[in-house]
């Protein structure tokens, strides 16, 4: 029999021990005075650096310094904040898989963890790509904050062998009582504005199941979430790697994934909203089992994606670039001509961050797409109900 603690050592979050000496070191990062001063400018110069030294524990470190860090986030960057649906979880017996679209690297899960201590519920741990993981000292953060490594960029082979390891490690965690789970829907951020989940996703996660397709799923109690910004972070970023992965392949810099954290956190996002979806059923999970092969994968992302679509929260932003990008006045209602302008102005401005040599009209077009989207996506899905709503069933 395997030694499970030595099994997971390379992926799972710190333990208190571990934590309590990583972010010691933590502590004479240079940048670390930098952050006390942004993110908790009351407190002495030297507060964050004392405390790093001093902490006692995982949950000490998540609300003294992560759960400010955020509220500093929401206060300074965000218009308003709200959220929806916590009764879910209220009701829902267990730990939980929480499955979530994807805007923002580190936002997403921590404006999460943020509902959920504001609420008195345990935090999660969270899946991150090893890709953000560039330093030692960022990966003592992030260890130190319950955050599991999904290590990418390997062969096939040890990417089978890697995903049979995160999915047991999941697996434990939620059917142990240990801990939820939060993980994005697919990897990587969603760059267009439609949010899909990824099949191998669902697959991963049913590696690890022991039992038949219905119980492994049910074990899981998977909820998805959906989180909406006003106004996308990193928006010109993400329409300038679309543009460019069109016509070659898009490589990242080397400082890019962190240039889009630290633009993510500092970006005025308007109003966000985050919607808790209600979790999968068990009617819902045995149909999807009827099916063969990958199509009963199919049928639970169709579930995830139908409970992330319609907990959108369309801003006046989705609305105006769906106008704009259609050439429509459809939605002209939701909106005024001076919030239009405003928006344009906007736009423009974030087209003129992106370098001379990309054509414009296309990273515009691109930009409003992001934007848009998701008003197009809703409206889809009303029609696939209204239709499957006058399709006979089979006992009819």
């Amino acid at each position: 029999m395997c030694d499970q603690s030595n099994e997971f050592d390379e992926i799972r979050p710190y333990t208190d021990e571990e934590a309590v000496k990583a972010l010691a070191m933590l502590a004479d990062h240079p940048a670390v005075g930098e952050f006390s001063r942004i993110l908790l400018p009351e407190a002495p110069e030297n507060f964050l650096a004392d405390f790093l030294r001093n902490v006692k524990s995982i949950d000490e470190f998540q609300t003294e310094v992560m759960s400010k860090a955020v509220e500093w986030v929401l206060d300074n960057t965000a218009h308003n904040f709200s959220y929806d649906g916590m009764e879910k979880i209220l009701r829902t017996p267990g730990k939980s898989v929480f499955m979530s679209n994807h805007r923002d690297i580190i936002l997403d899960p921590a404006i999460t963890q943020a509902v959920f201590y504001r609420n008195g519920i345990q935090t999660t741990e969270i899946c991150v790509g090893d890709n953000l993981l560039s330093n030692k000292y960022i990966e003592c953060l992030i260890r130190s904050n319950r955050m599991i490594k999904v290590i990418r960029g390997i062969d096939a082979r040890s990417l089978y062998l890697s995903s049979q390891r995160l999915s047991r490690y999941i697996r434990q965690a939620v059917t142990s009582g240990r801990s939820s789970v939060w993980i994005a829907q697919r990897e990587g951020r969603t760059k267009n504005g439609i949010d899909t989940t990824e099949q191998g996703l669902l697959k991963m996660l049913d590696m690890s199941g022991t039992k038949g397709f219905v119980e492994n799923f049910e074990e899981l109690n998977i909820i998805p979430l959906s989180i909406s910004y006003e106004y996308e972070p990193c928006d010109i970023m993400k329409a300038r790697e679309l543009l460019i992965s069109r016509t070659e392949k898009y490589v990242k810099g080397s400082r890019e994934d962190l240039v889009s954290i630290l633009t993510g956190i500092r970006q005025d996002k308007g109003n966000i909203h985050l919607n808790i979806g209600d979790p999968l059923t068990h009617d819902e999970i045995v149909e999807a089992s009827l099916w063969m092969k990958n199509d009963r994968y199919q049928a639970i992302r169709h579930a995830v994606d139908v409970r992330i679509i319609e907990g959108y929260k369309l801003w006046k932003t989705n609305y105006m670039a769906y106008d704009m990008m259609n050439g429509t006045s459809k939605y002209s209602s939701e909106y005024t001509p001076e919030d239009k302008e405003k928006f344009s102005s906007y736009i423009e401005g974030q087209l003129d961050k992106a370098e001379k040599s990309l054509d414009r009209d296309e990273l515009r077009d691109i930009l409003l797409h992001i934007y848009g989207n998701p008003v197009a996506t809703k409206e889809a899905l009303k029609e696939e109900k209204a239709a499957a709503a006058q399709t006979p069933s089979e006992s009819e």
